[in-house]
C-alpha cells in the first residue's frame, strides 16, 4: 500500500469516527493541557448542541475550557479537585455536577474521562464524555428530600439516633448530618468541648451505610513522635521498639470513616503527608517502600478556629480547604437550654434511674451556663445519683477570682503568674488528675502538659 493510499484510508477512518462521535447522545470532548494547570478545549462533538445549547465551533473558538466556565460555581471546586486527583493518580474519573446554560437553565451532567500522558508521564490532554442526567438527578434529589423528612419524623421523638434535643438549633444539625451521610465529601464538625462532636461523626457514619469501620482518633492525645506510625502503620524494625508490624488508623478505616477529633492539634509535617493521602488515597507505612491504598471517608472535628490557625501558619491553607468541604457547627448547651429536660430524661432511661430532681435543682440547671456542655451535664447527673443534692453547689455562678500578682511585672509575666495560679488551683481541686484537670479547663491533655512544663508545675507528682 502506497503512502497516499494509507493517508486516504486514515482519513476515511477519522471521518467515520467523527460521524460516530457526532451521532452519540452525549458530548465528547478533548482538552489540551497548557502549563500543567490550564485546559484549552480543542475538540467538542455535536452533542454539545443538545447538551449545552452551543455548537462545537462556539465552544472551541474561545481557546479556553468553555465547559469548565459553564460549571455551576458551587460544583466547580469539587470538579477541579476530582480531575486533579485523578491526573495525579493516573486513573479515570467519574463525576456528576451542574452546568449553567447560556439562558440560565441548569442541567446535571455525568462526566467521565481520563488524562493522556506523554512518554515521560507528563499529562498532555484530557479526554472525556458528558451526558445529560438531569431527569434522574432531580428525581434522586426529590427522593432524598422525602427520605430525609421521613427519617426525621420516624426518629426517636427526643432527637436523631443517640443525639438528644428538639431545639431548632439541633434540628438544623440533624438535617446537615443526613445531608452529609448522602455524600462522600469531607466533613468538619465545629463545637466546644463536651458538646457531642463524636456522636455527630458516628451518626454520619451510621446513616451513610458504609460497610467499613468507624475509626475515631484523638489527635491531641497521641505523642507527636508516634503520630506518623499510628496513622500509617509501620513495618517490623522500622524504629526502636517496633518488634512487630502494625497497621495504622488509615488502613483500619478502609471502606469506612476516619474521624479525626481535635484536628487542630495535627502538626504541620503530618498535615502535608495526610494531604497526599486524601488526594491519592495511597500511603506508605513507616519503614516500607510499598504503597498501600485506603478508600476512607474523612470526618474531622475541632473546638478551635481553624481559619485563625491558617492565618497563624499553624495549619496549612491547602489542608484546611481540603478538609473543610461540608461544615457542621454543633451548638453549645447554653444556646439550647430547652433540650436540658430531654437530656435528663434520656440519661435516666439509659441508666434506669429516676433522679426525682427537685424543682429548685431543675431551675438552677436551666440557669447554669454549662461550660462543659452535655459532657458536664452527664457528669453532674452521675454525681447527683451518687452523692445527692450536695453536688448542686457547682451550679452556682460565683465570680471568677483573679489571683493577685506582684507589682512591677510585665504583662507577659503577670499573665503567666495568673495562669499558673489557675492551673494549680484546678489541679488541686481535681486531686492532680491531669485528664480531669484538662477537661475542667477546657483544653486538651497535651496542651495542659505543655503549660505545666513551661510553668514548672507538677514535677514529681503522680496523676494521669
Amino acid at each position: 500500500m502506497t503512502p497516499l493510499q494509507t493517508a486516504r484510508d486514515n482519513a476515511r477512518v477519522i471521518s467515520r469516527l467523527e460521524k460516530l462521535l457526532n451521532r452519540l447522545p452525549a458530548l465528547v470532548y478533548r482538552c489540551r493541557i497548557v502549563g500543567g494547570q490550564q485546559y484549552v478545549l480543542e475538540y467538542a462533538s455535536k452533542g454539545s448542541i443538545d447538551l449545552l445549547g452551543m455548537t462545537p465551533e462556539s465552544l472551541v473558538e474561545a481557546q479556553v475550557n468553555t465547559i469548565e466556565r459553564m460549571t455551576h460555581p458551587a460544583d466547580l471546586k469539587r470538579l477541579q479537585q476530582v480531575e486533579h486527583d485523578s491526573i495525579v493518580a493516573h486513573r479515570p474519573w467519574q463525576i456528576i455536577y451542574r452546568v449553567q446554560l447560556p439562558g440560565g437553565h441548569i442541567k446535571w451532567v455525568w462526566d467521565q474521562g481520563e488524562a493522556i500522558y506523554g512518554e515521560d508521564g507528563t499529562p498532555l490532554y484530557l479526554e472525556g464524555l458528558m451526558m445529560d442526567v438531569s431527569e434522574q438527578k432531580f428525581q434522586e434529589i426529590a427522593l432524598q428530600d422525602e427520605n430525609r423528612q421521613l427519617r426525621l419524623s420516624m426518629e426517636n421523638s427526643q432527637g436523631l439516633g443517640p443525639l438528644v434535643g428538639k431545639s431548632e438549633a439541633m434540628r438544623r444539625v440533624y438535617s446537615l448530618i443526613l445531608k452529609a451521610a448522602e455524600t462522600d465529601a469531607s466533613v468538619i464538625i465545629y463545637g466546644e468541648t463536651g458538646s457531642g462532636k463524636d456522636m455527630v461523626a458516628r451518626a454520619i457514619h451510621n446513616y451513610s451505610g458504609r460497610k467499613g469501620a468507624y475509626v475515631p482518633v484523638n489527635c491531641g492525645a497521641i505523642p507527636e513522635n508516634l503520630l506518623e506510625s499510628e496513622f500509617f502503620g509501620h513495618t517490623r524494625g522500622a524504629f526502636t521498639g517496633a518488634a512487630t508490624a502494625k497497621e495504622g488508623f488509615v488502613a483500619a478505616a478502609d471502606g469506612g470513616t476516619l474521624f479525626l477529633d481535635e484536628i487542630g492539634e495535627l502538626p504541620i509535617n503530618l498535615q502535608v503527608k495526610f494531604l497526599r493521602v486524601l488526594e491519592s488515597k495511597s500511603y506508605t507505612p513507616l519503614g516500607s517502600n510499598a504503597q498501600k491504598t485506603s478508600h476512607f471517608r474523612l470526618v474531622a472535628a475541632t473546638n478551635r478556629d481553624l481559619a485563625a490557625l491558617v492565618r497563624e501558619k499553624k495549619t496549612r491553607a491547602d489542608f484546611y480547604y481540603r478538609i473543610n468541604v461540608l461544615s457542621i457547627t454543633l451548638p453549645p448547651l447554653r444556646e439550647r437550654k430547652e433540650d436540658i429536660p430531654l437530656l435528663i430524661r434520656a440519661w435516666e432511661e439509659r441508666n434506669a434511674i429516676d433522679l426525682a430532681l427537685p424543682q429548685g435543682v431543675r431551675v438552677a440547671m436551666s440557669r447554669y451556663d454549662w461550660p462543659g456542655n452535655v459532657r458536664e451535664l452527664h457528669n453532674f447527673l452521675d454525681r447527683y445519683a451518687t452523692f445527692g443534692s450536695s453536688v448542686t453547689e457547682c451550679l452556682g455562678t460565683p465570680e471568677v477570682e483573679i489571683p493577685p500578682v506582684e507589682d512591677g511585672l510585665s504583662l507577659s509575666e503577670a499573665l503567666s503568674q495568673v495562669e499558673q495560679a489557675i492551673i494549680l488551683k484546678t489541679l488541686e481541686k481535681c486531686r492532680w488528675h491531669r485528664g480531669r484537670t484538662a477537661e475542667a479547663l477546657g483544653i486538651n491533655l497535651r496542651t495542659l502538659q505543655r503549660r505545666m512544663k513551661a510553668l514548672m508545675l507538677g514535677e514529681g507528682r503522680g496523676g494521669k
